[in-house]
């Protein structure tokens, strides 16, 4: 702006503000406007209790489903113990199986002795309990061979334990025998 302008408004600036509109003059703006416009519907919307349990359902059905396929995914992946070492793997599979058959012949003397199946089994959950969180923390281990070994080493005892308590067995029904037969002769 030109200086000469810039002072001739700030001198004349009272009579600029004198003029004010009418108070009649929004009533006939109002007036022009179409009749949708003037129409004010001040309507609270308002939701009915069943479509507000529906929608609740909704969301918990999407979101119980969101969990649950985040759980399903977040499982570990299973480790390829021959791509850590061939021979604890081919170890890891043999005692497993000689674990799992010498289990079988201990279930044998759950029907006839019960209380020493359950001290020899509770002895055995603890090992197999270890042995499930060193196979978990093997994903993230960063030495997984040491993880692997100790694994193995795990089953090693189990398969000793198994062994001592089977012949622990032996010698309890060869004790009985020898008893039987010596009231037997007498």
């Amino acid at each position: 702006m030109s200086k000469r302008l810039e002072d001739f408004i700030k001198n004349n600036r009272h009579e600029f503000d004198d003029l004010e509109p009418g108070a009649g003059l929004w009533n006939e703006i109002e007036a022009g406007l179409p009749q949708e416009f003037t129409e004010q519907k001040h309507e609270a919307k308002t939701f009915s209790l069943g479509f507000v349990l529906r929608v609740a359902a909704i969301v918990f059905v999407v979101m119980s489903a969101c969990f649950f396929f985040y759980l399903k995914s977040s499982k570990p992946a299973t480790i390829n113990l021959a791509a850590i070492n061939p021979e604890y793997a081919r170890q890891q599979v043999q005692y497993t199986s000689l674990i799992a058959s010498k289990r079988t012949e201990l279930k044998s003397i759950a029907k006839t002795d019960p209380q020493l199946y359950h001290e020899f089994t509770a002895e055995l959950t603890k090992m197999d309990s270890t042995y499930r969180k060193l196979n978990k923390d093997l994903a993230t281990s960063p030495n997984q061979e040491a993880v692997l070994r100790a694994m193995i080493r795990n089953l090693q005892v189990q398969t000793e334990v198994l062994n001592q308590q089977l012949n622990v067995i032996e010698q309890f029904n060869e004790f009985k025998n020898q008893q039987k037969n010596e009231i037997k002769s007498i």
